[in-house]
């Protein structure tokens, strides 16, 4: 009941009139009532004051007019049951007109703090509704992205608070008219908005508006046109961060893919394996399109070096053969040296009609420059009705330049071992040629000389024994000749590898070294001739720098062959030190060897012998 009476009295609106005059009629009649008891008790003006009570409470709520009329029909009703003489009416100046002044003056007083207090109740309520208000803006605003899209809730807001039928916020200067009146919102000289409300609005609400709800509506647009910058501006860096982002990534798997295949190349792959390779980066860098690496050749054809499909197409194996003829993305590629893009749909010419039996709608291809020449194209194709995107060529584009660099080191590399090979056959045919000259030639005439020099020697007369001598010292001089004849041809040219295979020919080479050889054999065939002269002169040149180099007491010989690999395993307790610097022999050895694609590792450290461990390719020599 208190909390209510404080309500009623601390209302800025007043309850109406007619009920105000009901709750005077009741409080006069309920104090003339309560005041029977006390009719003996106290004199006339002290019970006079229970009507006080009355007339304060009607003046706090309905006002001093209210309250003055309640204070004459209290001394009314006083006078008239309680002073003397009872039930009748008589007028005492001096008692009726001191209780008369009490009683206003008491409920002018009241009055008045009643409306202070009311009008502060009604300023501190609209202060809250005001905080309320810039606090629920505030909210929508600075939590949205775009300022405009909650310029329609906010409006609404504003209204719904002020009581206003409707009230309209912008971002564009607007001015007012009849029916609204206008509050720029201005941060300094820059206007950021405009507030519009109904031009019957009362005064009072225009003056709150004005100085209440105007400055901190700018300091909100501003505030919320910051923040709409703000994540504007990091939205665009956190796009270009991402698309930095994904540009690094590319540009590293492209390195990634790069370094994958000079890695193949550097490791001696053939070209077949590296355009393979080449082909298979190109799938996993474009995504599913079938990609292809062709080469232009000098009788006016090219040759699918590389190529993958997309799944479930029938794949084009690679040397395929395609003539330049028709509507050819190839053909287009090697007349204009330049990119070019092409459909199949209603393309003319047997390629054009070949690709469309196989599902391909259009493709994209790279021409591929290499020292400076048109070697080939890279090509992409898709069994898609839409294009190829714009993104895909460019990386087609751009890992070209890098598949142009591999090209040229595997084809680089391919000529620089082809060119060895020859070198090699070459200096083994030249050997062979020696061989057979000095088997032919100088041996056969040493023979003969031996031989004559015999006849000579036996037809000598008696007595001339010291001419005998000499033929003797002749002749044994010409066996001695001829055994070294011979062991220079074998050097040359081992006949026992020509006639026995590796095997024999490393047991006859080990049986002839100045140091003593452990030799474990496991050949049970003939091996290709490059591959038994390869490995027969690095026994010998190892059996060599023990003997000679390395001064060592023992070495051990182990050959083996399995199905595909040849593996060699020379070792030595000599003084170690050896290595292919320095103008070694070893460099001709490892040169022999890398040209049949094998490979030989020397370990040699001081003081602890060497060890030369060769592989070498059976099946692909």
């Amino acid at each position: 009941m208190p909390a209510r009476l404080t309500a009623l009295l601390l209302s800025h609106k007043r309850p109406p009139l007619v009920l105000g005059l009901i709750v005077a009629a009741a409080l006069v009649a309920v104090e003339t009532v309560v005041l029977y008891p006390l009719s003996g008790d106290s004199a006339a003006g002290t019970r006079s004051v229970i009507y006080l009570c009355g007339v304060l409470v009607v003046a706090s709520v309905w006002g001093v007019w209210l309250g003055v009329v309640t204070s004459v029909a209290s001394i009314v009703a006083f006078n008239y049951f309680h002073a003397v003489p009872f039930q009748a009416f008589g007028f005492d100046p001096r008692r009726d007109l001191q209780i008369a002044a009490v009683f206003i003056g008491a409920g002018l007083f009241t009055s008045f703090v009643a409306d202070l207090a009311r009008s502060r109740a009604a300023e501190a309520s609209e202060r809250r509704r005001e905080a309320d208000l810039a606090a629920e803006m505030a909210h929508r605003m600075l939590r949205s992205d775009d300022v405009r899209s909650t310029l329609d809730s906010v409006s609404w807001l504003l209204a719904e608070a002020f009581e206003l039928r409707s009230a309209t916020i912008g971002l564009d200067a607007v001015a007012g008219d009849e029916q609204w009146v206008a509050f720029p919102l201005r941060d300094g000289a820059t206007q950021v908005g405009s507030l519009l409300v109904p031009a019957d609005t009362p005064e009072r609400i225009l003056e709150r508006l004005r100085h209440r709800v105007v400055p901190s509506l700018v300091s909100l647009l501003c505030a919320a046109r910051e923040r709409e910058e703000i994540t504007n501006s990091l939205k665009a860096s956190r796009e270009e961060a991402t698309e930095l982002m994904e540009a690094s990534t590319l540009l590293m798997e492209e390195q990634a893919a790069l370094r994958r295949v000079a890695v193949l190349v550097a490791r001696g792959a053939s070209p077949p394996e590296v355009f393979s390779a080449v082909t298979a980066e190109l799938c996993q860098l474009l995504g599913p399109y079938s990609t292809g690496l062709v080469r232009y050749e000098p009788d006016g054809t090219s040759t699918l070096v590389g190529g993958r499909n997309e799944p479930g197409m029938v794949e084009m194996p690679a040397g395929t053969r395609i003539r330049l003829e028709g509507h050819c993305l190839t053909a287009m590629i090697q007349s204009t040296g330049r990119p070019a893009r092409t459909t199949y749909d209603n393309a003319e010419g047997p390629i054009a009609a070949t690709l469309r039996e196989l599902g391909i709608h259009s493709g994209f291809g790279v021409p591929v420059v290499v020292a400076g020449r048109l070697w080939g194209a890279a090509v992409i194709s898709t069994t898609r009705s839409a294009p190829i995107p714009a993104e895909v060529e460019a990386r087609l584009a751009d890992f070209t330049e890098l598949v142009a660099t591999a090209v040229a080191n595997a084809d680089s590399h391919a000529q620089l071992t082809a060119s060895r090979a020859r070198i090699v056959a070459a200096t083994d045919e030249a050997r062979r040629r020696l061989e057979r000259d000095l088997h032919d030639g100088a041996q056969q005439r040493l023979v003969s000389l031996r031989l004559q020099l015999g006849m000579v020697e036996a037809a000598i007369p008696p007595g001339l024994d010291a001419v005998r001598e000499e033929l003797t010292q002749i002749a044994t001089g010409l066996t001695c000749v001829l055994e070294d004849l011979r062991e220079l041809s074998r050097g040359i040219h081992p006949a026992m590898l020509a006639r026995g295979g590796l095997g024999p020919a490393l047991r006859t080479l080990c049986r002839r070294s100045a140091v003593p050889v452990d030799l474990v054999v496991d050949i049970d065939r003939r091996l290709p001739e490059p591959v038994e002269v390869t490995a027969y002169y690095v026994v010998s040149e190892a059996l060599a720098n023990a003997a000679k180099h390395a001064r060592a007491t023992m070495v051990h010989v182990d050959a083996e062959a399995e199905d595909a690999v040849l593996r060699l395993s020379i070792k030595d307790n000599g003084v170690g030190g050896a290595g292919t610097g320095r103008g070694s022999g070893l460099i001709g050895l490892q040169d022999r060897v890398e040209t049949l694609g094998g490979r030989m590792d020397i370990v040699s450290p001081a003081g602890n012998g060497t060890a030369l461990l060769v592989t070498i390719p059976i099946g692909g020599t």
